[in-house]
């Protein structure tokens, strides 16, 4: 750093508190490149460089062989899976993620696991002497909700052996970072076992293969999944007084959750050393800049350089210094050798040898990490669409061109890709699946960033002048005969029959339902010993109304909260669930009627058209639902054979390296299947091809309901890593899907997708369709209902009859939705005129 900004930190002390923080601002913005400056800085920069040159992709890390991975579809099996690898620990646990939310259940229902909340798991793992350590992001407080503040202060009141660091700091100091975020979702074990994907430990992430919209439970509360503010729809409303965890501004009753997709790895093998130095990287360079309390320690990097010397980590410049000074926690992977004998693996840490090439890629800069700009995941996405031979399956929002505010060039990479197929005149498919919406509220004509983000969107597919359509099309080829772009959408039935059925028990048992949720919020909180425990409930009655306000499916339901004392124990709170629950059997029995239909969806033993309902004909009507189920899953998977998965997303924000920082990992797995691609025999590896095949079954309703009850028990997909996905290529499914390129698999997925779009738009005529072409189109359109309930006016038989055809999630991306609108992906925004729109894309 330089002399004169060392005087200025003399300085600092003597001046007020609002000029200091003027002065670290300034600092901040006259020298970005203050920790890159002088000789010691510029050596370490080299040498970071030199190893980052040496590497493919130009990453931190290098690839590493027999590794152990396996990968986890939607948040039900990741956290079952996550759960059981905290349980594992013994001496240290690592957590870097966008948003933790310490009351979060990991195993459900939450009534049969409350030991598996995520605070009492970690609570009871500091108990046994296991350091914790966790890195959350610490959120610009005027724009978002999750409060990080909540997060650190309930962990560190747990147990002291529990460190938890909030960065970066914003307004007021010399890291002012507006817009970017630590984005990361990663767990480490004892530098054992490791987690990355895209699940965030936070509300609003779990849930099932089944993707159910509806929780109301009304003869069995009991059964209740997403307790309190994991009841979510962040298309209506954002999450609110985070502390009160309990409390929930949405009401079940009238409203549908919205469902989240998602994917996870678990592993265990050398590359964990690799996701264990980002790990200390990133804590120690937070450390050096603003924290000073002993309890937290200066980290070792894990690495057993005596017994590995040709790691790459050798050469670490700060790997000596971190060693005198840090904290060790041991590394098990490289045997140490005493005399002529090597020491036997500890029972607690076997050494299970893979089949998985595997390499870390990150997007880090100086900002986040202390680094110079490392973009390697970027990288890697391009190198590995340039080297694509049949297939892409991808989410994306990118940019074709050079020029624009948007930088990075991964779709520019799809379309050169694409074009040399064509010119080759070899069949070459992209398969890409992203949100249908934003998950944000608004709808799509406001000036909010549903609006940017969706405009975005539409300028990376076909429209805009150097979109991927528009560009393939210049090249000569047809576009759709290359790439499709498709979403996913759920329905359900919430059994709230309030008039008929809940109305009657709360007139015989004296007790409201909302004092029912109440003393369920008692059992959630448990003998509330926490010091940020809450003391009362808010709970939204329903009213039956709507707000002018609108979402992209219809009216926003108007709102009616009340807040309530809880009962002063958990065993008075119970005796009020229960008492709701003798009188419920009482007034009449429920066993027949499901709390669920979306089951249907997928490839369940009965049909929509078998559920019975014992209200009337109007309140069934009124219990469908609808609600884009929300994909947040940021990979890519290519020919079957190599996948890159992690917490990136396919946007500046994640590829850019200044930006968002992220973590991913690039996965070729070396066990091979026999299979075909396009007819031909092919063979795919089997992590990416089974993980593929189990995606499009999933999307195509060719997998069994998962139901989550009382007498589940944990599957192989469930379990953490060494423990394999159970092999179901031999299941008729399965094989259905096998090859991607087959004309009968292509027709099932496009013949379903359309099929599913047709029904959606039918019964609840959601926001996007082609049937809006403008502005003056989107009014008449959009139904004057309750947010995601059916059209007025459709008989009851026929949504039954229509839904009762719906197959999987899958369905079609409106691709001409808006196409008359120029000025939607057009304007000043669009040229760089817009300082905030680096925010959205």
């Amino acid at each position: 750093m330089s002399g004169f900004l060392k005087k200025l930190d003399k300085i600092a002390d003597k001046i007020p508190e609002g000029f200091g923080h003027a002065r670290a601002m300034a600092i901040g913005i006259l020298n970005p490149d203050r920790r890159h400056d002088d000789p010691e800085e510029k050596r370490a920069d080299m040498i970071r460089a030199e190893i980052n040159a040496g590497h493919r992709f130009h990453s931190f890390a290098g690839e590493r062989s027999q590794n152990f991975i396996k990968w986890h579809i939607d948040g039900h099996d990741y956290m079952w899976a996550v759960s059981e690898l905290l349980d594992r620990a013994k001496e240290a646990i690592f957590i870097l993620d966008w948003w933790l939310t310490p009351e979060l259940y990991l195993r459900r229902p939450p009534a049969k696991y409350p030991e598996w909340r995520l605070d009492q798991l970690l609570k009871r793992k500091a108990e046994q002497g296991v350091k914790v350590y966790v890195v959350v992001y610490k959120e610009v407080v005027q724009t978002m909700t999750m409060s990080s503040h909540h997060t650190k202060e309930t962990l560190e009141a747990l147990h002291p052996n529990i460190a938890c660091i909030r960065h970066p700091d914003h307004i007021g100091s010399k890291d002012d970072v507006e817009f970017w975020s630590h984005h990361e979702k990663v767990v480490v074990v004892d530098n054992h076992y490791a987690c990355i994907g895209g699940l965030d430990l936070c509300f609003g992430r779990w849930d099932t293969h089944t993707h159910p919209l509806a929780d109301v439970h009304p003869t069995y509360p009991f059964d209740t999944l997403f307790p309190g503010q994991d009841y979510n729809n962040a298309r209506i409303m954002d999450f609110k007084d985070v502390p009160n965890y309990v409390s929930n501004g949405l009401s079940a009753i009238e409203s549908a959750r919205m469902p989240w997709h998602d994917v996870h790895m678990s592993l265990t093998g050398t590359v964990v050393l690799d996701i264990a130095q980002h790990f200390v990287e990133r804590w120690n360079e937070i450390k050096k800049r603003k924290v000073r309390n002993a309890r937290y320690d200066w980290l070792a990097l894990p690495h057993d350089i005596e017994n590995s010397p040709n790691e790459a980590v050798v050469r670490h410049p700060h790997r000596e210094r971190w060693h005198e000074m840090g904290r060790h926690f041991r590394e098990r992977f490289h045997l140490h050798v005493h005399g002529d004998e090597a020491v036997e693996c500890e029972d607690d840490f076997p050494v299970v040898r893979g089949t998985c090439r595997v390499q870390a890629v990150r997007s880090v800069s100086d900002w986040s990490h202390g680094v110079l700009i490392e973009r390697s995941i970027q990288n890697a996405y391009i190198e590995l669409i340039q080297q694509a031979e049949h297939f892409i399956y991808i989410g994306i929002i990118s940019n074709t061109g050079e020029d624009g505010p948007i930088k990075n060039q991964i779709a520019k990479a799809l379309v050169e890709r694409i074009v040399r197929a064509g010119r080759e005149g070899k069949k070459f498919r992209v398969v890409v699946v992203i949100p249908e919406v934003p998950g944000f509220a608004g709808q799509v004509k406001d000036e909010t960033s549903v609006k940017t983000i969706m405009a975005a969107q539409y300028r990376t597919m076909n429209r805009g002048g150097n979109s991927i359509y528009e560009e393939i099309r210049k090249a000569g080829y047809e576009p759709t005969d290359y790439i499709r772009f498709y979403h996913l959408r759920a329905y359900d039935r919430i059994n709230a029959p309030f008039e008929s059925y809940i109305h009657q028990i709360e007139e015989r048992s004296g007790i409201p339902f909302h004092q029912l949720n109440v003393a369920l919020g008692r059992l959630w909180v448990g003998r509330g010993e926490g010091p940020e425990d809450p003391k009362q409930v808010s709970v939204t009655i329903p009213t039956g109304k709507s707000l002018a306000e609108q979402s992209t499916s219809g009216a926003k339901p108007e709102m009616k909260t009340e807040t309530y004392p809880m009962p002063a124990t958990v065993e008075e709170a119970r005796e009020i669930v229960d008492k709701w629950v003798r009188v419920a059997e009482e007034v009449r029995s429920d066993e027949d009627v499901s709390d669920n239909v979306v089951q249907h969806m997928l490839h369940d033993r009965t049909s929509l058209l078998d559920e019975k309902w014992l209200g009337t004909e109007e309140e069934e009507r009124n219990a469908y639902v609808s609600e884009l189920l929300y994909i947040h899953s940021k990979l890519m998977i290519v020919d079957d054979r190599r996948v890159i998965m992690g917490s990136a997303n396919l946007n500046d924000r994640s590829q850019k390296g200044d930006g968002d920082s992220e973590i991913a990992l690039v996965v070729e797995d070396e066990d091979t299947i026999e299979a075909s691609m396009d007819g031909e025999p092919y063979r795919v590896s089997r992590f990416a091809a089974t993980l593929r095949r189990k995606l499009y079954r999933e999307h195509l309703g060719l997998i069994p309901p998962q139901i989550c009850d009382n007498d589940e028990r944990p599957d192989s997909f469930m379990r953490a890593a060494p423990h394999p996905n159970e092999d179901e290529t031999e299941q008729d499914e399965d094989r259905l899907v096998a090859d991607p390129l087959a004309d009968d698999t292509i027709n099932l997925w496009e013949n379903t997708a359309r099929q599913n779009r047709e029904i959606f738009t039918e019964i609840f005529r959601p926001v996007p369709t082609n049937l809006i072409r403008s502005w003056k189109d989107y009014d008449n359109y959009v139904p004057k209902v309750m947010t995601g309930h059916v059209v007025p006016d459709i008989p009851l038989q026929r949504i039954k009859q229509r839904l009762a055809e719906v197959r999987g999630a899958l369905v079609e991306c409106p691709i001409d939705f808006l196409i008359d609108q120029k000025d939607f992906v057009e304007g000043p925004d669009w040229k760089g005129l817009n300082p905030t729109l680096p925010i959205y894309i």
